[in-house]
């Protein structure tokens, strides 16, 4: 019995020491650090301000931004830190949490410090926050009430300075409000790669300024705005237009382009005044364009938009009730569907609704109307198939690739914030980029690879990247090159920025290349660069041709030989974005009965005999895709002008006047029939997969297309987006109406030799459709024998040489 006992005590201190094992568990992992007296496990490099922040102790501060390099500057971040040599005053913004460190962040030294920072620097600084456009929202009145003396010991005169000082068209400098945090340096030099503002002067007379007849000509200069903690920089647009206070504000997604960039909407009364980025981080990081966050003035623009429903009469359009433009609408149909059948009426646009708009069209075109000619693109995209069914890779799969394929146009003119993010992986040296491309773009310089292609060879050259057989020439693109890149892409992970480099060429060519490159390359992975702004989502809902149906092209050849007897245009402008600008006219010319359903007028809805106004951006919600498959909210903040419609309700109404019923009474009741819940777009929202019918594997690679022969006196057309065009978003915005640049054609010194040409002389360009007169400047980035010109920024530019007909365009130049 005595062993018994024994064996049951021991028995009892082992049950003991394992109940006393399971109340204390192993240390999370992570550096121990006392904060506040409060102990917190940081991520090993962590900055003190950030593990600070994660456990609720605010540590104040002026230059540090999570998104930008810590630098120090402020010196409002000052805490007692103790590593063991005692505690002393160090930026919380540059020192790493190191294990039992000790950290007080509220101790009299700390205060005290804090206390001057404020004070020296409202030394100088204006006591002007009444005017301020800050004034509100300000972290220096924030910082300066929780942490500032209260009262000024200084009685002398403060530095008055000229101001405000312009530094581009958009942004204006106070420099006596400035505190030389290096906010905006660091995002234009870091984050932009546009370094067009520095520190001059030295000591007491620094400031922030441009450099002599340079101005601050970035595409990201609004951040700089945004990103400033007092006054310093203002919008000229915004520039005393409301206070904070005053404003009603309400989340939402860019639809400037296809990245989707989480904005605030935000607005005084009826009008929209200002766009905020929202700091969403598998998307925008918090960074807008300066076209994103400035064109809400075109929303404003009450001149340029339709704000009721028109009819023409004696040919001209009138304004008429919205039953009487709903029968005219619906008359017009029926006799097209009477006469010809359902093949007879076409639809062409949609890519600018939101989802349940487009599924709405969808739904009346496919099963009212019964036709299959929908097409969202204007002839400028890729086949659906394409875009939809090779394998989808996110924004952050592509910027943490070991290798990316950019088969794509200029991303800093089509998807800025894409290029952004793009830009920030490859600079730190995260993704290697391989650039097939026509022509130079803002990635050339950044490149591991360039390998830039006659019009034509893509599929080539990307054939010839996953062969084994020893390296050839293809026209421009070397054999070394292509040996160089076949390297990098033997890394596994590889993701495909995929779009439409060029709108002067077939997209066959871009098709073919990435069919080949996804045949080619295991676990390859795709990421549209298609640029309208939901015309990932406008595919998804139907709005594209399926079985006999014709695409925007073939809608406008049909128009044109009298083979389309209605023609509904949903949001789109064929006038000014079809790539081939006389089909485009040919077309709308040739259609017998043409809807424009348009918030604004434009070239092809002043041609309608019917317009039908509706809502736009910011007047509507509901749901928005964006090129990773991201469905993100759009919200409605200001009432439409007049009595303009959401695009769902006048598909809805236009069912019901020809005997349909798509049965929605909300774009709720849309959203459901769609499959799209409340939860799969709420905050930065839910990548959803494409609907399985779109499917890659039903298309094969076509390298057969007939080729002209490219004569001696001719040069290939590369064409090519820029930023601010003749669009309606930036013609309609005063702000960004002037920054479109002149045209000028660009083509490779060596071939403006030949040609006996100059640059910087005026030459003759002409092609199939037009000649025109335009400047011309050499650029080694275009290869040899292509030429390059930018779309919609002038009257005469590619669009009116472009020859749709033609699997690439030919023109010729010469002195005049």
């Amino acid at each position: 019995m005595p062993e018994a006992e024994e064996t049951t005590e021991k028995d009892a201190d082992v049950t003991e020491q394992g109940v006393e094992q399971e109340q204390a568990p192993p240390p999370p992992p992570g550096v121990p650090v006392t904060i506040d007296g409060q102990l917190v496990y940081a991520d090993k490099g962590e900055l003190l301000i950030e593990a600070a922040e994660r456990v609720g102790s605010h540590i104040p501060r002026f230059c540090y931004h999570e998104r930008l390099r810590p630098v120090g500057m402020c010196r409002m971040c000052l805490v007692e830190v103790d590593s063991g040599r005692g505690p002393m005053l160090s930026p919380a913004c540059l020192v790493e949490c190191t294990p039992d460190m000790k950290v007080e962040t509220r101790s009299d030294k700390a205060l005290k410090a804090q206390d001057g920072v404020i004070e020296f620097l409202l030394v100088n600084h204006p006591l002007d926050c009444p005017v301020c456009d800050k004034g509100g929202e300000c972290p220096l009145q924030d910082n300066t009430i929780a942490f500032g003396p209260g009262e000024s010991r200084m009685v002398e005169e403060k530095r008055h300075r000229e101001k405000p000082i312009p530094l581009s068209d958009l942004v204006l400098l106070d420099r006596e409000r400035c505190i030389l945090c290096d906010r905006c340096t660091r995002f234009a030099d870091e984050v932009a790669g546009d370094p067009l503002i520095q520190f001059i002067q030295r000591g007491v007379e620094t400031e922030v300024n441009t450099f002599p007849n340079d101005p601050f000509a970035s595409y990201f200069s609004g951040n700089t705005v945004q990103l400033c903690p007092v006054g310093a920089l203002t919008s000229k647009p915004y520039r005393f237009a409301a206070r904070p206070w005053d404003l009603e504000s309400a989340e939402s997604t860019c639809t400037t382009c296809s990245v989707g960039c989480r904005i605030a909407v935000q607005s005084s009364g009826t009008e929209v005044t200002r766009y905020l980025g929202l700091d969403s981080d598998p998307v925008n990081h918090g960074w807008l364009c300066d076209k994103g966050r400035f064109a809400y003035e075109s929303i404003n623009n009450t001149d340029a938009r339709v704000t009721a429903p028109m009819v023409r009469k004696h040919g001209e359009l009138v304004e008429v009730s919205w039953g009487e433009a709903l029968a005219a609408a619906a008359k017009g149909i029926k006799d097209a569907l009477d006469r010809h059948g359902p093949s007879s009426v076409g639809i062409i646009g949609g890519a600018r609704l939101t989802n349940e708009d487009a599924f709405a069209w969808a739904k009346l075109a496919k099963d009212v109307i019964g036709t299959n000619n929908v097409d969202c693109q204007l002839d400028d995209g890729l086949p659906a198939e394409i875009v939809l069914g090779l394998p989808k890779a996110t924004i952050d799969e592509a910027c943490a690739a070991p290798v990316v394929v950019l088969l794509a146009p200029d991303l800093k003119q089509e998807l800025p914030v894409l290029f952004l993010r793009l830009r920030d992986s490859v600079t730190k040296g995260t993704t290697k980029l391989i650039e097939l491309t026509p022509a130079s773009t803002a990635f050339t310089p950044f490149a591991a690879t360039s390998l830039m292609y006659r019009p034509g060879e893509a599929a080539a050259v990307a054939a010839a990247l996953v062969d084994d057989a020893p390296a050839a020439d293809i026209g421009p693109v070397s054999a070394a090159s292509i040996t160089a890149a076949r390297q990098a892409l033997k890394t596994p992970g590889v993701v495909v920025i995929l779009g439409r480099p060029s709108t002067a060429e077939a997209a066959n060519f871009v098709a073919d290349a990435a069919l080949v490159l996804n045949a080619g390359l295991t676990g390859v992975k795709f990421l549209s660069a298609l640029r309208r702004a939901n015309v990932h989502g406008a595919l998804g809902a139907g709005l594209a041709p399926t079985g006999d149906g014709l695409d925007t092209g073939a809608m406008l050849r049909a128009a044109s030989n009298g083979k389309l007897a209605a023609l509904v245009l949903l949001g789109s402008d064929p006038a000014t974005d079809v790539p081939d600008a006389s089909l485009a006219q040919r077309g709308l010319a040739g259609a017998g009965f043409t809807i424009a359903v348009e918030a604004a007028v434009s070239p092809s809805s002043s041609r309608a005999d019917v317009i039908l106004p509706a809502a736009t951006f910011a007047e509507r919600n509901g749901s928005t895709t964006n090129i990773e498959g991201r469905v993100t909210r759009v919200s409605q903040k200001v009432p439409s002008p007049g009595v303009a419609w959401e695009d769902w309700m006048i598909a809805a109404e236009l069912a019901g006047a020809l005997g349909g019923d798509l049965g929605f009474e909300t774009v709720e009741d849309v959203a459901a029939a769609a499959g799209l819940s409340s939860d799969v777009a709420a905050g930065d929202g839910t990548v959803v997969a494409p609907p399985t019918a779109f499917s890659a594997r039903s298309l094969a690679a076509n390298a057969d297309i007939p080729m002209p022969a490219l004569d001696a006196y001719s040069l290939r057309l590369v064409s090519g987006r820029m930023l601010y065009d003749n669009g309606w978003a930036t013609a309609s915005s005063p702000s960004l109406a002037n920054l479109a640049k002149p045209v000028a054609l660009r083509a490779n010194p060596r071939d403006l030799d030949r040609l006996g040409v100059t640059t910087g002389a005026q030459v003759r360009v002409s092609g199939a459709h037009a000649s025109f007169v335009v400047a011309v400047k050499a650029d080694p980035g275009v290869p040899l024998g292509s030429a390059w010109l930018p779309v919609n920024v002038a009257v005469d530019d590619a669009r009116s040489l472009i020859d749709a007909s033609s699997p690439v365009t030919d023109v010729r130049i010469e002195n005049v």
